[in-house]
């Protein structure tokens, strides 16, 4: 009975016009009210970024035709040891308990281990307990909290003053300097991901302290 539910999944790269229903399905899974770190870090550029620089490992499941799930990894060497680091699965709630993520897993994993990945890890928010229990059943333990710190630069008393000398310079040029979004390297998206949605609650923070 399992084996015919796990064979009725078909696992394959994403494509371009997987993108949309993605990120879709992402929003409906990783909620604020549910789950707020992985609310605040998800959004069109995780699909997109990944899908440009490790379009390997980007995969979609499909069950009869219908989006079942996806996941998203990347490879990380550091020195001699290389990493693959699944950074987002998701599954659809109308095709639960149908094998879908551990066929994701198995089948990034074993892609993983083609070119040359001896270590594997994955996070979630610490709510998400279903999530934490998948990834135990599946093998991955040695569970570590980490803590994120965050500085609103604008009232800090160096980076203040040097944000204001920018400002004026930039008036004094007549423009304002406008930045373009840059590709991510593989190895700065962990850090990325988790800073971009501590802005503007940290800043919601220090007004609601000061």
């Amino acid at each position: 009975m399992h084996s015919q539910e796990f064979d009725a999944v078909y696992v394959r790269e994403l494509e371009i016009d997987d993108i949309a229903p993605v990120y879709h399905l992402g929003e409906e899974l990783f909620t604020s009210d549910l789950y707020p770190y992985l609310y605040r870090c998800w959004d069109e550029w995780e699909v997109i970024g990944l899908y440009n620089t490790d379009p390997e490992y980007c995969l979609v499941a499909e069950i009869d035709g219908q989006l079942a799930g996806f996941i998203l990894g990347t490879i990380i060497t550091k020195a001699s040891w290389t990493y693959g680091y699944i950074l987002w699965l998701g599954v659809s709630p109308k095709f639960q308990r149908r094998g879908v993520g551990d066929k994701l897993v198995d089948t990034v994993i074993a892609r993983m281990i083609e070119d040359g990945a001896r270590f594997m890890l994955v996070d979630t928010d610490p709510e998400n307990v279903a999530a934490v229990k998948f990834f135990s059943r599946k093998g991955f333990g040695n569970i570590r909290q980490h803590i994120f710190l965050s500085m609103n630069l604008s009232k800090h008393e160096h980076y203040g003053r040097l944000i204001d000398y920018e400002r004026q310079k930039a008036e004094r040029a007549g423009y304002k300097r406008s930045r373009p979004i840059r590709t991510r390297k593989a190895e700065a998206i962990v850090n990325e991901v988790a800073l971009n949605g501590l802005i503007s609650e940290s800043q919601h923070q220090e007004d609601s302290v000061i």
